[in-house]
């Protein structure tokens, strides 16, 4: 979800115990007494994710008899801010989801904190389950760029951001389903002139700069996407891209298509606004299909930003084994039932992206327009990444310089200034 899943739409983290070195042919600091399994993961229960994990982890006991996973809530937040610490303790779990990028795995990647798994990956296979651009943040290299270099993560599911929108609302207001880009800013016009705000935000975290981002990526091509997310030439946020992205954005909150009031709003109060029928057009990630398929009361749909090749989207967040693991087999074990058929299958009919799913056993008509998405994006290399993966702490500056667009407290100039200062010194 985010990117950060500063993205996560609701969080969970699940903990438990471990077991013996001996017996599990691990290594690392963490205590063992050969009944539980120690995994975190921040996926609410009724998202696809959420429900995937859980029956992976009822087909990991039944095939571990006598080894049972424990669980310990925990936010999303709780485990960014404090992974660093809790991973280079004896605390650290065996396995557990991490959110993906140079400032988030990679970091970790370069500090020692995670096991190389290079060779499980060869030898599980599955290196040849996962498609290059959803294996592309698998890999760091030894400065914590991905891409390249060793395995330090899996991801078993992926994810892209597409455009919501309420049917019910959109038919009371005669408008059809948004086509190309002047197509979907004639339907916002149309929402307020009718004293409707089109478009659900979220100020105080990831929702606003990837509303930005994609503004930018409608004028990016993918040499521009490599030049930010992987160093492979200089950045410049005074170029055509940016500076459309920010007048754009600044000029959508003047229009009225996004709420001043937005600026202090989180990503949960946003879908919210969009599952009670009240915002008629969110754009977001897969993250929140499942959640919408279960709790929306009225008749949606999505479709994929129009007029863009791009979108931001990558493989999903990573299963990483911390180098303090007791347990390093186990914990490949479980990531291996992550990736069967069987997992996958459920993750996919539940609203979830897929990535080694059985496609015929993919039932659900909306489940397949959402796979359907994803296979075009897949087909034209689409997926863009997210905006705070460059540098450590990236997040943060683009959520507070964001906020000050939404409110009117900065020029776009400045605002394109600040974001550079940022980026160069996390660069460097």
């Amino acid at each position: 979800m985010s990117t950060a899943r500063g993205r996560t739409a609701a969080a969970a983290v699940i903990l438990s115990g471990s077991l013996l070195l001996t017996s599990c042919g691990g290594s690392g600091s963490g205590s063992s007494d050969g009944t539980t399994l120690r995994l975190w993961h921040y996926e609410g229960p009724t998202s696809a994710m959420g429900i995937a994990w859980n029956e992976a982890i009822k087909e990991f006991e039944a095939t571990h008899p006598g080894v049972k996973v424990k669980f310990e809530e925990k936010s999303f937040e709780q485990i960014q801010k404090t992974a660093q610490m809790v991973l280079n303790s004896s605390d650290a779990p065996d396995v557990m989801e991490y959110n993906k990028g140079n400032a988030t795995a990679g970091l970790l990647s370069r500090q020692g904190l995670l096991t190389d798994l290079t060779a499980e990956a060869a030898r599980r296979g599955w290196d040849k389950k996962l498609g290059v651009s959803v294996r592309t943040t698998s890999r760091y290299d030894a400065d914590g760029v991905m891409g390249s270099g060793k395995w330090y993560g899996v991801p078993d599911y992926a994810e892209y951001t597409m455009v919501y929108y309420n049917k019910d609302l959109f038919r009371k207001y005669r408008i059809a389903e948004p086509k190309t880009f002047d197509d979907l800013t004639a339907a916002m016009d149309t929402f307020v002139r009718n004293k409707v705000t089109p478009l659900a935000n979220s100020g105080s975290e990831y929702m606003a700069q990837q509303y930005l981002y994609q503004l930018a990526l409608s004028k990016a091509d993918r040499s521009w996407v490599d030049r930010y997310e992987l160093y492979q030439g200089k950045v410049d946020f005074h170029d055509q891209a940016w500076t459309y992205a920010a007048t754009t954005f600044a000029d959508w909150v003047k229009k009225g298509y996004i709420a001043k009031t937005s600026s202090g709003t989180t990503a949960e109060q946003a879908g919210v606004s969009f599952i009670r029928g009240k915002a008629p057009i969110l754009f977001s990630g897969s993250w929140w299909y499942g959640r919408f398929q279960s709790d929306a009361t009225f008749g949606w749909g999505s479709f994929l930003w129009p007029g863009s090749d791009l979108t931001l989207g990558s493989g999903g967040n990573l299963w990483v084994v911390p180098k303090n693991s007791a347990n390093k087999q186990l914990a490949y074990d479980f990531i291996d039932i992550t990736l069967s058929k069987k997992i996958q299958n459920l993750l996919g009919n539940k609203g979830g992206v897929p990535v080694a799913a059985d496609p015929g056993a993919i039932t659900d008509p909306r489940a397949k327009r959402l796979i359907g998405d994803f296979t075009t994006l897949s087909a034209r290399d689409g997926l863009a990444f997210y905006p705070d993966w460059p540098v450590a702490g990236f997040y943060d500056t683009l959520v507070s310089e964001t906020q000050k667009l939404i409110t009117g407290s900065e020029s776009t100039d400045a605002y394109l200034s600040n974001l550079q200062t940022a980026y160069d010194k996390g660069t460097k």
